[in-house]
């Protein structure tokens, strides 16, 4: 198992601890396959947009074509909604974020590239990909691009602020609860390359100094993992509504005790 997938099992184990959770994974494939079949987890469908997948490639888990920036399930069919690096394959990948957290009925895990300062100078030095043409050459010249089309997808990077922000606009009425985890892996992109102009070298020279550089300034590294627990409006709700009839409501003594009467509202 490799470095991304390690992390990526870790991350899952960690935030599903319960191994009979319904677990829905967004454009899954083997590594998905073999992460949640290592772990023990039995309640789980796997889902993609690739044409050429088979149900008898995920099993004993069973298998759908879905498409993860529209969802056909109703919300909260699953315990936890999952993706392992295919938001980025996403035209809008806020959309299929919040896909996710609206089927989720528990929690959604993510494992994404984050957008730190480090990433945006390997890619000034060419060291990492902007777009990633090696995912459409690598599936037949005919898939794994955004949307799984011929297309190199722009490699979307987030940050946990990003993450909050989405979050916090689609359930303004909650208090969210997200936790972010940070591994670190190689970049791989001129190892790829017939021609990789001593970049692989540098890369070589430069891991010893930048593991050290991780182990103080974790959120620099290439690896990010996000847990979004759904809570229950009751349970986390925002200090300016109450819990009426079964639903969230402005509390109007709330704002009387902390506004001024009459005032015009700032824009």
């Amino acid at each position: 198992m490799g470095v991304r997938a390690q992390f990526y099992e870790s991350v899952v184990s960690k935030c599903i601890p319960d191994r009979d959770a319904s677990v829905l994974v967004v454009g899954g494939g083997e590594t998905d396959r073999g992460v949640f079949d290592g772990l023990g987890f039995r309640n789980v469908v796997i889902t993609n947009l690739d044409t050429r997948a088979t149900e008898a490639e995920f099993a004993p888990f069973a298998w759908e074509r879905q498409d993860g920036e529209c969802l056909t399930y109703p919300g909260e069919s699953f315990d936890f909604v999952v993706a392992n690096a295919v938001l980025h394959h996403c035209r809008s990948p806020h959309r299929a974020l919040l896909e996710m957290y609206r089927v989720a009925r528990t929690g959604m895990v993510a494992i994404e590239s984050r957008d730190s300062q480090l990433m945006k100078l390997f890619e000034k030095l060419n060291l990492t990909q902007v777009y990633e043409p090696t995912a459409v050459f690598y599936n037949d010249c005919r898939f794994g691009g955004v949307s799984n089309t011929e297309i190199p997808n722009f490699i979307y990077r987030w940050t946990e602020r990003e993450v909050e922000k989405t979050i916090r606009s689609f359930a303004p009425e909650v208090q969210p609860s997200i936790e972010y985890f940070y591994g670190s892996d190689v970049p791989c992109t001129p190892g790829l390359e017939k021609k990789s102009g001593g970049r692989q070298r540098l890369i070589e020279l430069l891991v010893p100094a930048y593991r050290l550089f991780a182990m103080v300034a974790p959120r620099q590294q290439n690896l990010f993992g996000f847990s979004v627990t759904k809570p229950s409006p009751s349970e986390r709700l925002q200090p300016w509504l109450k819990w009426d009839e079964d639903r969230p409501r402005f509390d109007s003594e709330w704002a009387k005790a902390r506004f001024k009467e009459g005032a015009a509202t700032p824009l």
